[in-house]
Parts: C-alpha cells; sequence; structure tokens
C-alpha cells in the first residue's frame, strides 16, 4: 500500500506542477495581451511623448523671450523716433490687411 500511495502523490504533484506552469503560460500571454491592448488605447489617444512636449515647451519660451527682446526694441526705436503708441491690449490684434501692406 505505500508503493500504491507513493505512486498517486506522485502523480498528484505531477498534475500540479503541469498546472503551475499552464498558468504560468497563461499569465505570460495576458500579460502580452493586456500591455498590446494597453499601447493600442494610448496610440488611439494621440498623447504626446514627454521628449517632443519638452521640445515644444522650449520652443514657446524661446519665442516668448524673442518676442520680448522685439518688443523692447520696437519701443527704443519709437522712442528714438519720438513716436508715443498706446501699449496693446489683449483684445488688440493686427489687421490682416495691415501686415499684408507693411510686410
Amino acid at each position: 500500500m505505500t508503493q500504491t500511495s507513493s505512486r498517486f502523490f506522485d502523480e498528484i504533484a505531477r498534475l500540479m506542477n503541469d498546472a503551475a506552469g499552464v498558468a504560468q503560460g497563461v499569465r505570460r500571454e495576458f500579460d502580452t495581451l493586456f500591455k498590446t491592448q494597453a499601447e493600442r488605447w494610448l496610440r488611439d489617444l494621440d498623447l504626446v511623448k514627454r521628449e517632443e512636449f519638452e521640445a515644444v515647451k522650449d520652443m514657446a519660451r524661446l519665442a516668448r523671450e524673442e518676442n520680448e527682446d522685439l518688443k523692447a526694441r520696437i519701443s527704443a526705436l519709437e522712442a528714438r523716433l519720438g513716436i508715443q503708441s498706446p501699449p496693446p491690449g489683449p483684445d488688440d490684434k493686427p489687421d490682416t490687411a495691415e501686415m499684408r501692406l507693411d510686410g
């Protein structure tokens, strides 16, 4: 009877070992499918990568600095010429026709 119960337990251990291997395979497959689906969702959201965001942020900062420098130069030139222009308000936008004529 000892040999029969030992063989029975050996078979049970082998089945459990096989089941654990199958469970690990299923887990790996699930992880792969989940990761693929998550990547697809993120692509569909059209998110910006951090590197791209930081590059555009730096470009905007440089443009603002250049804009401030140009405003200061214009003010200095206007002061030298004796032109008094009011500071632009938040709603003041140049007319596109004037821009075409000036440019």
